[in-house]
């Protein structure tokens, strides 16, 4: 899938009259931090909170609903009216009008979430998003998915520039959906003329996050794949809530990748991690992968790996030209990580309680990857004979 020369602008700064912005999925995660951040922002006259909970942000106009609900396009039309009374704060009876940008963060991200159920949330509520924002007159939709949308193939440009063709799969964790979320982004200009479409893509995203990427430092070892040469860029939370809200306050659109400056060697990351490597020829590592996927043992598909083992990093280039940067770097934010993780067990994608761990690391040792798969499949062959 190819991507097209986006226009992107750089309105330095902001826009000429106070903003209204509605957040999804704005109750946890990024969506809670950036609706504190935009409420602080002195070009944001109102922000609508919008979530199947009413979060902790004070000042903000809440409204529960499931995104998926096309109720939603009344509530941006007008949004005059909290259907949490307590939440509707006098700011907002002040500025009572439609929304200008709409930023959907509500996606279903979670490892261990069903997969069909997972799929019907995303798609169908970022579809819901674009068709009531046009409906209503929104002129801005921000989207976040993932730079994983380029794929992680061995002949990638490093760094990736942003217009890159999309050459990602749907065979790794949540990838299909944030193709088909791309998908309906490009699409909805040419539906809906007028209305402007902003794709953000993170890299490896991490700040209370837990990910197929994350848990890969959860493991005694890092596997490494033979032959194999990954890049790492990482991408904090507090970053990624800076360029949506850069994004929101329409200073930026486009289609643009997030992260730290560059990246880091797999050597840099065993060095600066203190964990060794655990290196396994290809047909092993995919083929156990995909078996106690198979198998229902690990939550990862077999494609996870193609993002440990080649290059997916972005050069971030146009978030920069319009005066954006991260505020961490690739160490900085490895360390973070590896301190999120601290105590956490996992092996070939599965987290392990503590007794599983004792078990399966104490009989795994150096060779935790080959000797943890085998325990798991055998755990599995009796569970059936019983």
């Amino acid at each position: 899938m190819s991507s097209p020369e986006p226009a992107v602008r750089a309105a330095r700064n902001g826009p000429a009259t106070p903003l209204t912005v509605a957040v999804t999925g704005a109750a946890t995660g990024v969506g809670a931090l950036l609706t504190e951040r935009l409420l602080a922002a002195a070009d944001v006259k109102r922000v609508l909170a919008l979530d199947e909970r009413v979060g902790d942000a004070k000042g903000a106009e809440w409204h529960t609903l499931d995104i998926r609900d096309p109720a939603i396009a009344d509530l941006l039309r007008t949004s005059g009216a909290s259907r949490d009374a307590s939440a509707h704060s006098e700011r907002d009876r002040d500025h009572e009008g439609p929304v200008d940008v709409v930023v959907h963060l509500a996606l279903d991200l979670d490892l261990e979430a069903d997969p069909a159920a997972r799929t019907a949330f995303n798609v169908r509520g970022a579809q819901t998003v674009l068709t009531a924002a046009a409906a209503a007159g929104v002129r801005r939709v921000v989207l976040c998915t993932s730079a994983m949308v380029y794929g992680a193939l061995p002949d990638n440009d490093v760094p990736l520039a942003e217009d890159a063709e999309l050459r990602a799969t749907a065979d790794a964790t949540c990838v299909g959906d944030l193709l088909e979320i791309e998908r309906l982004a490009r699409r909805a200009p040419r539906a809906h003329p007028g209305l402007n479409v902003t794709v953000l893509r993170p890299a490896i995203l991490v700040g209370g996050t837990d990910t197929a990427l994350t848990r890969y430092f959860e493991s005694p070892r890092l596997l490494v794949v033979a032959g194999s040469r990954p890049r790492w860029q990482f991408c904090h939370v507090d970053d990624l809530v800076s360029a949506l809200e850069f994004a929101a306050r329409e200073r930026v659109d486009g289609e643009l990748a997030v992260g730290c400056d560059g990246w880091l060697e797999q050597e840099e990351v065993e060095e600066l991690t203190g964990i060794r490597r655990m290196e396994l020829p290809p047909s092993v590592a995919l083929g156990a992968a995909a078996r106690l996927h198979r198998l229902g043992l690990t939550p990862s598909p077999a494609g996870d790996l193609a993002y440990t083992m080649y290059p997916w990093v972005v050069s971030g280039s146009k978030l920069y030209e319009a005066g954006w940067r991260p505020s961490w770097s690739n160490e900085e934010v490895l360390a973070e990580l590896l301190t999120e993780v601290a105590g956490r067990h996992t092996v070939a994608g599965r987290r392990l309680g503590r007794k599983d761990a004792a078990t399966t690391l104490g009989a795994a040792g150096a060779t935790v990857a080959l000797v943890g798969t085998a325990a798991l499949v055998r755990r599995a062959r009796r569970a059936r004979r019983r």
